[in-house]
């Protein structure tokens, strides 16, 4: 009696938990030198890819639907491709290695992880978390003026990601208030609405401050695309409560409103008056342009773009990209990728890599959207698909003007496995589910 007692309590526990304790990591600030290379999150999300894997001999079931072995298992073959094509050997399988990491490995562990939508909130809650503690530590540096670098001041919010992974609190900020917003618009009690819209909007301080032009084009998208699923009446309601916090923290109590405004208008100078971060982009994109010319199918190989970038840029690419504060002293980091996933992939995997990876994702999306019909009316799981289709539609957007790099892209896996689960499990009829 006494050993039969911890067994049924043991396995209430969630197996998402360990994917939870990967989000959860991402909370720890960088080391002294860290430059964004593999982390404490990268090494637990392998070990979370290894618990699933003995967790499935153990059941002895089948891992994976044929859907979704083929949705998530398409990128292997550009894949494979490049990583034979790259310069060297060594390059090759580092490449691969990360690739599946972020693309492959762990999405499916994630969807063979969360078991129903209960798991998926509470992946979406650990996101909401994250996003809170590295806004109130970007919040704190703009306010002591410890942030990075920004117009010869130390106040642009980074959190503990360091000036050296500049777009990793925007990232994470952005993804915790999607997924509050979403959350936050479902039918689930009403208490759990409130707290999630109250962190939406506490969100939008950091975000702001992080001074991210492209986060901010990619978050006002994917809220709109969410108010615009979940109904009108929502979005007209949210909308304006939206528009009013905003007025009340930069007209209000001016909240960075020089500056924001400042780099707000950036945006639409873009082409008139790019300044030299932009400048840069569009070299690095012409380059990538270049490179895929030359080798259209398999393009010049996995981490082939440094290598290939200045045999491609114009004398207008210049040295490198200037960082500094945050407790980092000045470094110029070279300027080793195009900023642009879609170009990246294009130049080092060429036309096959770029269909094999884009097609998959715009498949979740197909399903994940098919989910969301499902559950709109009255169905259950409304605040799940408005979740998975915003993080999906907000990394599709962002993929425009950045790409994989830094530690906080473990957390894109973890964002494709959770947009996967919905598209190709969660957001399924009963008929299809029990099918499986």
């Amino acid at each position: 009696m006494t050993l039969a007692l911890p067994l049924p309590r043991a396995r209430t526990l969630s197996p998402v938990l360990p994917v939870v304790a990967v989000v959860a990591l991402l909370c720890l600030p960088l080391g002294p030198g860290g430059e964004g290379g593999a982390g404490p999150a990268d090494a637990l999300s392998a070990l979370v890819v290894l618990f699933c894997a003995v967790r499935l001999l153990r059941q002895r079931r089948r891992p994976l639907s044929r859907t979704a072995a083929l949705v998530l298992g398409l990128p292997v073959v550009g894949l494979a491709l490049a990583a034979m094509g790259a310069s060297s050997p060594g390059a090759g399988l580092s490449g691969l290695g990360r690739y599946l990491q972020i693309f492959v490995l762990v999405p499916a562990a994630v969807v063979l992880l969360v078991r129903d939508r209960t798991d998926f909130r509470v992946l979406a809650w650990s996101f909401v978390g994250l996003a809170g503690w590295q806004g109130a530590v970007g919040v704190h540096q703009f306010v002591t003026g410890t942030g990075a670098s920004y117009q010869g001041e130390n106040i642009r919010a980074v959190g503990t990601f360091g000036p050296q992974d500049v777009m990793g609190m925007a990232t994470v900020v952005a993804f915790g208030l999607i997924c509050a917003v979403g959350l936050a618009l479902g039918r689930t009690p009403v208490r759990q609405r409130a707290i999630a819209a109250c962190s939406a909007l506490a969100l939008l301080v950091p975000l702001a401050l992080s001074f991210s032009r492209g986060a901010w084009i990619a978050t006002v998208l994917t809220c709109a695309i969410q108010l615009a699923l979940a109904g009108p009446r929502r979005a007209l309601k949210v909308g304006a409560v939206t528009a009013a916090a905003g007025v009340v923290l930069v007209g209000g109590f001016g909240v960075g409103s020089a500056m924001l405004q400042e780099r707000v208008n950036s945006i639409t100078e873009v082409r008139d008056a790019p300044d030299r971060s932009v400048t840069d982009r569009y070299t690095m994109w012409a380059a990538a342009v270049g490179m895929w010319r030359d080798q259209p199918l398999t393009g010049v190989g996995l981490k082939g773009f440094p290598e290939h970038r200045d045999g491609h840029a114009s004398l207008a690419l210049s040295s490198g990209s200037d960082t500094d504060g945050a407790g980092s002293g000045f470094v110029k980091q070279p300027l080793l990728s195009p900023h642009n996933m879609y170009l990246l992939i294009l130049s080092e995997q060429g036309l096959i890599g770029l269909l094999a990876l884009a097609g998959g994702w715009l498949a979740m999306l197909a399903c994940g959207l098919r989910g969301w019909f499902r559950v709109r009316r009255s169905g259950p799981g409304l605040d799940c698909a408005l979740v998975a289709c915003g993080l999906l539609i907000w990394q599709l957007v962002d993929f425009t003007y950045a790409d994989i790099g830094g530690p906080s892209t473990v957390l894109t896996a973890v964002v494709f496995g959770a947009v996967a689960w919905w598209a190709l499990v969660g957001g399924r009829g009963r008929e299809e589910a029990l099918a499986r």
